[in-house]
């Protein structure tokens, strides 16, 4: 029986360089190569990890080309929202961004090492994009925060985000209205506002904003040209902050 090229090589055999046509193979040809194929491979299981590897580091680099130019294209919309609330210090010069859910418990995981990272460094700004999507007390605490915001500025938004955050009950009307309180909010004016088409409308900016970056889960980082789906510990967020330093 003719030795194929390709099955010779995964055979073992040293063949010259032929032009390889599958159309041309006989059916007893096919057979035999399919069976070199799986022989090879089950024989040097290495070389289909390797070519994985590959794929997988191709797609890696496919992924972050392409996230990088949606985060430029994108880039008023992420960094200079004047409906967003923005931290630490404002004339950093490297902002992050995280689109956070309320009720997400990676968000909650990562609340105290985000406020750790930009005590600690000194240099950055945090912008938070309220990005409701675990359910109903997820879109109340986001509109109540925005709300706070309309009503009472940066400082009422501050310590309403921080209160639920932790908050440990469902973000009801009564917790609600105690974190109103504690914030010297007016809780009637502070319902009319949740329910106003305005922050209904910055919701749903941001809902925009992130299925344009292919962003369907949370906490989510932006950093420059670094999209980080998901959490991180503060040892990895502050090297993806040393990163892009660096490369900028």
């Amino acid at each position: 029986m003719r030795i194929l090229p390709v099955a010779a090589l995964c055979l073992g055999l040293a063949t010259p360089a032929l032009a390889f046509d599958p159309a041309a193979m006989s059916e007893t040809e096919r057979k035999a190569f399919g069976e070199a194929i799986r022989s090879y491979l089950l024989e040097n299981p290495g070389v289909l990890m390797e070519a994985i590897a590959v794929l997988e580091d191709r797609n890696q680099q496919n992924q972050a080309a392409s996230d990088q130019k949606i985060l430029r294209d994108q880039a008023d919309k992420i960094y200079s929202n004047p409906n967003d609330w923005a931290g630490g210090n404002l004339q950093g010069n490297l902002t992050v961004v995280e689109f956070i859910d309320y009720r997400c418990g990676y968000c909650r995981k990562a609340y105290n090492e985000v406020e750790q990272l930009v005590e600690t460094d000194g240099n950055l700004r945090i912008v938070i994009k309220e990005f409701p999507i675990l359910g109903a007390d997820s879109l109340a605490s986001s509109k109540f925060a925005i709300a706070a915001r309309r009503l009472g500025g940066d400082a009422a938004y501050k310590g309403a985000h921080d209160a639920l955050i932790e908050l440990q009950g469902p973000a009801d009307d009564a917790a609600l209205t105690e974190i109103a309180y504690y914030l010297g909010l007016d809780m009637q004016a502070v319902r009319t506002e949740m329910d106003s088409d305005a922050v209904a409308a910055i919701i749903r900016e941001n809902h925009e904003l992130a299925s344009a970056l292919q962003i369907n889960g949370t906490p989510t980082f932006i950093v420059r040209e670094s999209l980080v789906r998901g959490y991180l510990p503060l040892d990895a967020m502050r090297s993806v902050v040393d990163e892009q330093r660096r490369a900028n």
